[in-house]
């Protein structure tokens, strides 16, 4: 978590990608000049392959390290239902989704750098073994390099990743309220997502200098994590995104990506 001058450092990154056709849900020009780490949505809760090239291109053109962000097969519901994928078919599923925006990332001079599940996916594998697996070994399945796996502190997923041979990154929420267990509360709960501005930045500030973040219950949790995510999706996330990066900055804690 220091570099050698023994600074904090922490990536940055966020979901991008995120539209489809004429819908277009996240800022990808803006977050792209703050990030140091861009979650690229691959076709299965959103993004396109027009939406997928362009993100790409744009993230290659300023060196933003590119990530594919795989979910359950579910456009409908953005990623963020729950589903019984069997696991074969998850980690096909997987696999081909890494596989189709790796085509993008070398068209753009770059790669895909790592990987990371999106909402009820990457939820599903903080505590469910067999679907971790499978997604694992989705990433195996995609190439011969060991692409990092991003991932919730403690969660089986980053145990899979580990288990596996692959590096495995953890991650934590600036933009996400956490239960007292360091699981993140879910977004059916009233103050699941965090909006506010101001608060944002603060949380930032403690997990990535203090390492721990307070609960929804109000305690503190401590939280480890070599990058920090910031949703795209959330109103004026591109303006908090600048928000955050100049308090770290200004904090003496080195941003750069982990991949």
């Amino acid at each position: 978590m220091t570099d050698d001058a023994d600074r904090p450092a922490i990536d940055l990154n966020a979901d991008l990608g995120e539209g489809f056709g004429r819908w277009h849900l996240t800022d990808d020009d803006a977050l792209l000049s703050v990030v140091t780490s861009a979650n690229v949505a691959c076709g299965f809760h959103g993004g396109d392959p027009s939406t997928m090239r362009r993100v790409c291109d744009l993230a290659a053109e300023r060196g933003v390290v590119i990530g594919a962000q795989v979910s359950y097969r579910d456009l409908a519901g953005f990623g963020r239902r729950a589903m019984d994928v069997p696991p074969r078919e998850l980690t096909d599923e997987v696999a081909y989704q890494i596989g189709a925006l790796e085509v993008f990332a070398r068209a753009a001079g770059a790669r895909v750098a790592y990987v990371k599940p999106h909402g009820a996916l990457y939820n599903r594998c903080v505590h469910d073994a067999e679907q971790a697996a499978a997604v694992v070994a989705g990433v195996r399945l995609a190439g011969a390099d060991p692409l990092p796996v991003l991932g919730l502190p403690g969660s089986l997923l980053l145990a899979a990743a580990t288990e596996a041979g692959l590096p495995a990154v953890r991650e934590a929420f600036a933009d996400r309220a956490y239960t007292a267990q360091g699981t993140l509360v879910p977004r059916a709960r009233p103050g699941a997502v965090i909006e506010d501005p101001d608060l944002v930045v603060e949380r930032s500030l403690a997990l990535a200098v203090q390492r721990a973040v307070t609960s929804i219950e109000g305690t503190q949790v401590a939280v480890s994590a070599r990058s920090l995510c910031l949703h795209g999706d959330t109103p004026g996330a591109a303006a908090t995104a600048r928000r955050v990066r100049a308090a770290l900055a200004a904090a003496d804690v080195s941003l750069r990506a982990f991949a």
